[in-house]
């Protein structure tokens, strides 16, 4: 038994620390606050507890005390525990209070430290801490100081009188308080100073302006907990070093609709550009619990001229197959190979085999009128696909001559997806987009979020990989405001970054 106190970092998913990650992925309990990242949940076993206990300014699900019992008696059942906490746990985390009972209870810990919002915020609005030509040092305070206190457990006049960078945690409650007694102790109103909110998280937003302003400039631009208060010179470099804010998603909430399987590539593009992603898997990717048909196949294999992949999902399903008949890439040896796009190319390749042929124009109408060319009479095709598909391709092919045997190898189910948080973000206007991959993506969000809710955001963009996913969205009442030229995720990720830019 142990328990570990993990710093989560300031939001970023990508600061936590290896440590941190190899914890999680190995306890039997996760014990995390309402800062901490879910994605960074994606690390824990599948079968760990995970105990939710909120602490926010003014909101504790549990409190402290009971926090520090949970902890004990968790480890005493002979549990390692994750005890996840936002930023570092030592620096205004209370980890050293919870050191402290795990000491006393007899049990053991270890403390593995985190990226404080304290350092990471500024860093990423663009303000160095310390400047050679600025501040040579760092002062953290804590904001939460109750200003009706005869006595002040602050020195007002050494924070004021040392050149150093402030930086005031859990303050903004008490921000003109801490203006006004700075000014009061000799510090200039003209002094830089700036916020910073959900610091590192798509949904970070910095503002720089004086200290005698900035309790004012909270107000006007919306300034609330979770933020931090930077006072001194280096907050004048915001608008020459501000990197993060410059990237073109931030702010933007995007919905991605692909199977959990899938989505991967797409929301790391997103969260990259600085969008904060919502994944709403609508479809589920499931192999076929009978796979006589597929194992048939694969051993005539030879019998067949072509082999024509339209997925992703097609090529792993089949290569499993392939596998599991204990065969590999020379299986392929007597039959060419198409895939319909770049993506199931390269799915193709890590097989072993290069394709025979990819289509300039990524669906199964530019797929059937490329084969023609090779000649399609008497030739015998296998198409490893969805359960469910269209019939173009294979309509195509047969009208062409060829003997087309359809081969389902997978089946795309509905998923429960994320909808709660999607009707909470349609609800607060603050939903940007809606990503659709394929027409399964399309039916089965509207399968959970009404047409008749989504008409009354007309500010939530739609996004269609393509011509046949943009029909499917015509079918239940809409147009993409958003579809590429190139039917890939990279395209539509590009495509998103122009129309919201």
């Amino acid at each position: 038994m142990k328990v570990y106190l993990i710093g989560a970092g300031p939001g970023d998913p990508g600061l936590l620390t290896l440590r941190g990650r190899d914890i999680l992925a190995t306890a039997d309990v996760i014990v995390y606050d309402y800062l901490a990242a879910d994605e960074l949940l994606a690390h824990a076993r599948p079968d760990a507890e995970r105990i939710y206990v909120g602490k926010i300014a003014g909101n504790h699900a549990l409190p402290q005390n009971e926090i520090n019992a949970l902890l004990v008696a968790k480890a005493k059942e002979g549990k390692d525990v994750a005890r996840l906490k936002g930023g570092d746990p030592y620096i205004f985390g209370r980890g050293g209070e919870e050191a402290e009972a795990l000491i006393e209870a007899g049990v053991p810990f270890e403390e593995v430290p985190g990226i404080s919002s304290v350092i990471a915020g500024p860093a990423y609005a663009g303000i160095p801490l310390t400047h050679r030509a600025w501040a040579s040092s760092v002062t953290i305070i804590t904001g939460h100081e109750d200003p009706t206190k005869p006595e002040s457990a602050h020195n007002w006049q050494a924070l004021a009188a040392s050149a150093s960078t402030l930086v005031f945690v859990m303050g903004m409650k008490n921000l003109p308080n801490i203006s006004a007694r700075l000014i009061q102790a000799g510090l200039p109103a003209s002094t830089p100073a700036a916020l910073i909110t959900w610091a590192t998280t798509a949904k970070h937003r910095s503002h720089v302006s004086t200290l005698g302003q900035l309790p004012d400039d909270a107000r006007t631009y919306g300034f609330s907990n979770p933020s931090l208060i930077v006072v001194g010179k280096v907050a004048a470099l915001h608008d020459k070093l501000n990197w993060f804010e410059q990237k073109p998603l931030l702010g933007r909430s995007v919905v991605v609709t692909r199977a959990r399987e899938q989505a991967s590539g797409l929301a790391a593009r997103l969260s990259e550009l600085g969008a904060e992603v919502i994944q709403f898997p609508t479809i589920a990717i499931r192999p076929l619990a009978d796979t006589s048909a597929i194992d048939a196949a694969v051993a005539d294999l030879a019998g067949y001229d072509w082999v024509i992949f339209t997925s992703v999902n097609g090529v792993r399903f089949f290569r499993e197959r392939v596998q599991a008949a204990g065969r590999d890439a020379r299986a392929f040896a007597n039959c060419r190979v198409a895939a319909i796009g770049p993506a199931t190319a390269e799915a193709v390749k890590a097989m072993g085999i290069l394709p025979d042929f990819v289509p300039d124009t990524y669906v199964a109408e530019s797929v059937a009128e490329g084969l023609k060319a090779f000649g399609m009479d008497g030739r015998k095709i296998l198409l490893p696909r969805a359960r469910e598909a269209r019939e173009v391709l294979p309509e195509e092919l047969r009208k062409a001559g060829a003997q087309v045997n359809v081969l389902p190898v997978y089946e795309t189910v509905p998923d429960a997806g994320n909808r709660e948080a999607v009707l909470e973000r349609l609800e607060q206007g603050t939903l940007s987009a809606v990503t659709f991959g394929s027409s399964s993506t399309v039916d089965n969000f509207f399968a959970q979020i009404p047409a008749t809710t989504m008409r009354e955001h007309p500010e939530t963009v739609l996004a269609a990989i393509g011509p046949v996913t943009a029909g499917t969205l015509g079918r239940h009442g809409f147009k993409p405001a958003v579809q590429p030229e190139d039917y890939t995720i990279p395209a539509l990720v590009e495509a998103l970054v122009r129309h919201f830019s």
